[in-house]
């Protein structure tokens, strides 16, 4: 464990925490995993499964699951699945929770007795991660094993939300349970809600972590950030992520194909970036300042052009407020910049509502004057 760390991971002293009743040799463990899912010294969860409990005789390892972007987090995009494969070093099946199925298939329990689940959440509704883990909490329950959850750290706080509950109708793989867009709740709290809510008779385990502050940011945690997808490279990332995710619903790009996304944004109908971020600053928004800047996506929206447009630049992340700010930007970018318009569907497998509408999570006339 790193002696620099204030928070202490389950997976970091995984043995100390392993329940009794799940350690046995004979106990077929599947394991929910992404490459983010390291203790604070950097080793791999799937490491420590194998060194402190395969090792132990505490179990064995029956199948691995991966979340949206792989198990090896390599995928870039929204509704970019990828296929399940044989580990090459364990010879245990992976599976795709991203692919032709999100809900695991008895099929896809069948070599395991329980699912151990360590995944890294950055505090936002629309990261489909801890939806995964709503869907195997579903077929967990129908299947009668247990699911084990390591928490972890919210990102940006556990204190501060933003946003509102999504409409019964318009609950969707960005959303499947009513939650705020910034819902400043752990991985551990949020399946300890969803077994509430809707999986009571789900067999849970949340394993503790130790020394976490809900006013903590991850850079007071001492723990390091691996980025849990690829376009989420930094904290400065996750702390603007809660309001920038909507740009994904837009013809505005939110910077995927540059080295900062959804900190830097922007369009090539927009002529003029020093004018737009002039713009943005005089809507005095607290904690954040809007540098104009120019960038060519090398890929995904507006690729190989030109984009104008601004860059974050959080001055506060106390004052901050993501969700907020984006919704002034879009508010302005529709009324001066023609060009603007919303994305029409399919995203993140709706085929009828908006884009935006299953991210705002009810309708866009709610929001904005259509």
């Amino acid at each position: 464990m790193s002696e620099t760390s204030a928070v202490t991971l389950p997976v970091d002293h995984l043995v100390d925490l392993w329940p009794e009743r799940f350690s046995s040799p004979d106990f077929r463990l599947g394991a929910l995993l992404h490459s983010a899912s390291v203790n604070a010294s950097l080793v791999t969860t799937l490491e420590v499964l194998e060194s402190e409990l395969v090792d132990a005789d505490k179990c064995q390892l029956g199948a691995l699951y991966g979340p949206q972007h792989g198990f090896d987090s390599t995928t870039q995009d929204n509704m970019i699945e990828w296929s399940g494969f044989t580990h090459p070093r364990l010879g245990v099946p992976v599976f795709s929770l991203y692919g032709k199925h999100r809900e695991p298939t008895p099929e896809m329990l069948e070599p395991i007795d329980g699912l151990f689940v360590d995944l890294v959440d950055v505090g936002a509704r629309y990261y489909t991660f801890i939806w995964t883990l709503f869907l195997c909490m579903k077929a967990c329950e129908k299947a009668g094993k247990p699911v084990i959850v390591a928490d972890r750290p919210n990102p940006i706080n556990g204190v501060t939300t933003e946003g509102w509950l999504q409409q019964s109708d318009h609950l969707s793989f960005v959303g499947l349970h009513p939650i705020q867009q910034r819902h400043a709740k752990t991985i551990g709290e949020l399946a300890v809600q969803f077994r509430d809510g809707m999986f009571p008779e789900v067999d849970l385990t949340v394993l503790s972590m130790e020394g976490w502050d809900r006013t903590m940011f991850h850079d007071e945690t001492g723990l390091p950030w691996v980025l849990p997808s690829p376009n989420m490279p930094t904290l400065d990332t996750a702390i603007v992520y809660p309001g920038m995710c909507l740009l994904e619903a837009t013809n505005l790009s939110e910077g995927r194909g540059t080295t900062r996304p959804f900190e830097l944004f922007g369009a090539p109908y927009i002529s003029d970036s020093a004018a737009f971020a002039a713009k943005l600053n005089r809507l005095d928004l607290a904690g954040v300042h809007f540098r104009e800047a120019s960038f060519l996506p090398t890929f995904q929206k507006h690729h190989g052009e030109v984009c104008r447009g601004a860059q974050f630049h959080v001055s506060d992340r106390n004052e901050f407020r993501s969700l907020e700010a984006t919704l002034e930007i879009l508010k302005l970018v529709r009324e001066d910049y023609p060009g603007f318009a919303f994305n029409p569907p399919p995203y993140e497998y709706e085929t009828e509502k908006l884009p935006v509408e299953i991210l705002l999570g009810k309708p866009v006339g709610d929001v904005f004057s259509i």
